[in-house]
């Protein structure tokens, strides 16, 4: 979903950026601190929930991390047009974690409250107030896989 002149409009985008340089991997996740946001595509990502991996071997343990009392949430993105032979695509932002998150992981993908989530796409409020970890208790986590030690 993304801001489109005075409504919000659905596309198809491939989940990425190009590499940003010759030899880089795609650009699943991009870091949030100390970028101004105010002159990029914002978007919202939804999701049941996101994955993170605990462990040294495979198979790692994996935790589903999901809005508490919510069916869904919604990541803060940013997307960008086709380019070249790369189409539209869209990237989730970072953070350093959240009480929720540290346990299990150095960063986290930022989720916005659903009160936010306009406030995102049109930047109505601060973005180091949007770009942040959620307080403690916001997010329910719950073992998806037992991996090995």
């Amino acid at each position: 979903m993304r801001a489109a002149g005075n409504g919000i409009e659905l596309a198809q985008m491939n989940f990425s950026f190009p590499p940003g340089r010759p030899k880089g991997g795609p650009v699943f996740n991009f870091r949030s601190e100390g970028r101004d946001f105010s002159k990029s595509h914002r978007c919202l990502i939804p999701a049941s929930g996101f994955l993170e991996y605990v462990g040294t071997k495979y198979p790692k343990t994996q935790y589903r991390f999901g809005l508490a009392g919510a069916p869904f949430l919604a990541i803060a993105g940013l997307w960008r047009e086709a380019e070249g032979n790369h189409p539209v695509g869209f990237t989730m932002l970072t953070t350093s974690p959240g009480p929720d998150i540290a346990p299990y992981h150095d960063r986290q993908v930022v989720v916005l409250k659903p009160e936010d989530w306009a406030a995102w796409l049109y930047l109505t409020k601060p973005q180091a107030e949007l770009l942040r970890p959620l307080p403690a208790g916001s997010l329910e986590v719950e073992m998806v896989r037992e991996g090995r030690a």
